[in-house]
């Protein structure tokens, strides 16, 4: 249960600041093209896509909790600091590789793909995303931290 509130407060950051102009990151979208080329079915498809990843996720920070006897939130934080740095430096760097729909930054003018890849630290998506990444990440380790604290 904790995982989901985590996951829907990381969510709610990256949406709103969507929706405020500060990224033009869509991860809902991002998500749902890799089982869909339809953005609306891909929307709703990725967010649980997310939610289920949220959840894995939040195994991993409950294992860690319990590895180190305690958890906190700045303990969750600092777990969500070293999350979004691999995010935003291994993992998004590498999702043109595997992503169906996505380019690549070798792809020419023939490819046929819909989305742009994110690049290093997620900057193909505007020069604020990394800074949104951060804080989102970091909401989820606290939420994290201190729910699993106060059970």
């Amino acid at each position: 249960m904790f995982g989901l509130v985590a996951t829907t407060a990381l969510t709610a950051v990256l949406i709103t600041a969507q929706l405020a102009g500060l990224t033009r990151l869509d991860f809902p979208l991002v998500l749902g093209t890799l089982v869909t080329d339809d953005p609306d079915k891909a929307r709703v498809a990725g967010f649980f896509i997310h939610l289920a990843a949220g959840q894995g996720f939040a195994f991993g920070y409950a294992a860690t909790f319990a590895l180190v006897k305690q958890a906190t939130w700045w303990l969750g934080t600092l777990l969500g600091a070293l999350h979004v740095a691999v995010a935003l430096t291994v993992l998004l760097p590498l999702l043109p590789g595997v992503h169906p729909r996505m380019a690549t930054h070798r792809a020419g003018p023939a490819s046929t793909a819909v989305l742009e890849p994110p690049g290093l630290l997620a900057l193909n998506y505007g020069v604020q995303t990394p800074a949104v990444a951060v804080v989102a990440h970091l909401v989820y380790g606290a939420v994290l931290g201190l729910l699993l604290q106060a059970r």
